[in-house]
């Protein structure tokens, strides 16, 4: 290290920029693949070799580059998409910094071959190391190729820290698959050397493409969504509760289009799914949110995988409350429900139906109580039992269908913990406990909801020594915490004082409670833990009062069971997220038992 303050030269200046944005093979590809698609390709195809270290190539079919901008496209920020410093405040464009170019360019050797669509003959530039090599015309379709070849090699150093080609072809078939989920209407195509099957994701209908990407089983167990509020609107499908993964490998989330790694997003999608995921597991969604591009900076990062909100606290409601009233409408259902309506200029999702599990509330009132006990059932089932009665006598009759309920009928109990049901579709097989544990529990939090949250004063008041940013938030959000029980007040600079607590997490640490509550609220803008710690309590007391195992129950119990799951949020899991019933359709049994074979 030398004492004195010098310039660096070009060489290593573009080094170390090429190093923020090409850090292996499949972040050149992403760069490669959102030019493609600023430029208007309606098909994008990449080709590899030896995990993009060898070779990579991306063609696509947009607008090209007039060949008088091609040598100047490779200069460091060079760019169409933006023109003065006011443009930055509301980038529509995938890209717009104008470095990707000139960082691949410094680090391997590039040829670019273009035809603008205003042009008779294509242009092509080969440059080495950031050195031009030659340049002229050339035959070349409309559109643009970009091969890049032997990456890293004027940095031996970097190319140490590659992995093997294996692992770099998983990037890069990663990379391809999350754009191509934003972008419904451009077709892709991805071929990774020799003995490896092309991944082909034409254009189509969304389904397809879901399926391709991520696994039919997502398509078959999510729900569609797309909800609007004060310019914020949120599409697309999250995965039901009992379709998740150990890994949070799944979770695709686009901000008008650009793929985004948020930590704000992600506390709102746990906020929305800690009532109903079973514990170490993790949600399926692809999700998009559209709004104004001045409300939302993408320059706060070179690969532009993150984004700040100007409003945080309302993207952040506004996904938790859309994801939540999604989720809580999921019912049992034998019918796959209608898809919803166009969510994306991409391309319509009407023709996509996921085989979700919504149930309109017309199912009448029933039959067990939120302690486990029965009070009369006669009302309950009354209007099902000459249904119940047709369905048993003509087993796939259409009158008798018609009227059968999506849980159907119970016919029997099997070991005191399962109730077997019949339905129009085939079998359901019911587990009670869980069942009722799930309907006690949500009427326990309805009830606490409407009587108002019970507060506790303390005794001897705790002092608690914060930050002033910690501190300040108690000024401006004394009121809110008031209406979740928490009465705090501000008693110094970086102190506060607590008051009362919520009566039924009175036990708790009450200043670890505060302090991680204030955290939250500085990191997220939002807090669940005292919603946290009430619903722990609340799902204890549900847990306790509910049917319990080895019970008999009657036909005419069962059946006020089904029926009551049938109007219950979050029918489907208990609340510990695991499975309440499930359903084996008539074709499964046949397939099973070999019938028709």
């Amino acid at each position: 290290m030398t004492s004195r303050i010098h310039v660096l030269s070009e060489f290593v200046a573009n080094q170390i920029a090429a190093g923020e944005v090409v850090d292996r093979p499949a972040s050149l590809v992403k760069e490669l693949l959102e030019n493609s698609l600023d430029a208007g390709a309606g098909r994008i195809e990449v080709q590899t070799e030896q995990g993009g270290v060898k070779r990579v190539l991306v063609r696509d079919d947009g607008l090209g580059i007039h060949p008088d901008d091609l040598p100047l496209a490779l200069d460091r920020h060079a760019t169409s998409k933006i023109t003065g410093v006011e443009d930055l405040a509301s980038v529509a464009s995938l890209g717009f910094r104008g470095e990707a170019l000139a960082s691949i360019v410094s680090v391997a050797r590039v040829r670019i071959a273009s035809l603008a669509q205003d042009q008779e003959m294509g242009f092509a530039v080969e440059v080495h190391g950031g050195m031009a090599v030659k340049q002229g015309p050339i035959a070349h379709p409309p559109g643009t190729t970009v091969e890049v070849l032997d990456l890293f090699y004027n940095t031996p150093a970097r190319r140490k820290f590659l992995k093997t080609e294996r692992t770099e072809q998983g990037h890069i078939d990663q990379v391809v698959r999350r754009v191509s989920l934003g972008h419904f209407a451009v077709g892709f195509e991805l071929l990774q050397g020799t003995g490896r099957a092309p991944l082909l994701l034409p254009v189509g209908k969304p389904e397809v493409r879901l399926a391709r990407v991520l696994s039919e089983p997502f398509v078959e167990h999510s729900v569609a969504l797309d909800e609007q509020r004060g310019g914020l609107r949120l599409s697309g499908w999250v995965g039901l509760p009992t379709h998740s993964r150990a890994q949070s490998d799944q979770q695709y989330f686009y901000v008008n289009g650009r793929v985004v790694r948020d930590k704000l997003v992600a506390h709102a999608v746990r906020q929305a799914y800690r009532d109903v995921l079973f514990h170490g597991r993790h949600p399926v969604f692809v999700l998009y949110l559209e709004t104004d591009p001045a409300s939302v900076d993408v320059n706060v990062h070179p690969t532009k995988h993150e984004v700040r909100f100007r409003d945080a606290r309302s993207v952040h409601d506004f996904i938790f409350g859309s994801l939540n009233r999604t989720l809580r409408g999921v019912r049992p259902n034998a019918e796959p429900a209608a898809a919803s309506r166009d969510i994306r200029e991409h391309g319509s999702r009407d023709d996509f139906a996921p085989r979700s599990v919504f149930l309109p509330l017309t199912q009448p009132d029933s039959g067990l109580s939120t302690h486990g006990g029965v009070r009369s059932v006669s009302e309950a089932v009354a209007g099902y039992e000459g249904g119940a009665n047709a369905l048993v006598q003509t087993g796939s009759s259409t009158s008798a269908q018609a009227d059968v309920p999506p849980l159907g009928f119970a016919v029997a109990q099997l070991h005191g913990i399962y109730i077997l049901a019949q339905n129009s579709d085939g079998l359901v097989v019911v587990d009670m406990h869980a069942a009722h544990e799930r309907i006690t529990y949500e009427k326990l939090k309805m009830q606490t909801v409407s009587d108002g949250v019970a507060r506790q004063t303390l005794l001897v008041p705790i002092v608690i020594n914060v930050s002033e940013e910690e501190a300040n938030l108690v000024d401006d959000l004394g009121d809110e915490l008031r209406n979740l029980g928490l009465v705090i007040d501000r008693s110094g600079q970086q102190s506060v004082t607590v008051r009362e607590v919520p009566a039924l997490i009175a036990h708790t640490d009450v200043e670890q409670l505060a302090r991680d509550l204030l955290a939250d609220f500085v990191e997220y803008g939002s807090s669940e833990r005292l919603e946290t710690g009430r619903d722990d309590l609340l799902s204890t007391m549900a847990c306790h009062g509910s049917v319990r195992a080895n019970r008999p129950l009657t036909i005419p119990e069962m059946n006020s069971l089904l029926r009551e799951m049938e109007q219950t949020d979050n029918a489907g899991q208990c609340n510990h997220g695991r499975p309440t019933f499930l359903v084996q359709s008539m074709k499964d049994l046949d397939r099973l038992f070999l019938r028709g074979q």
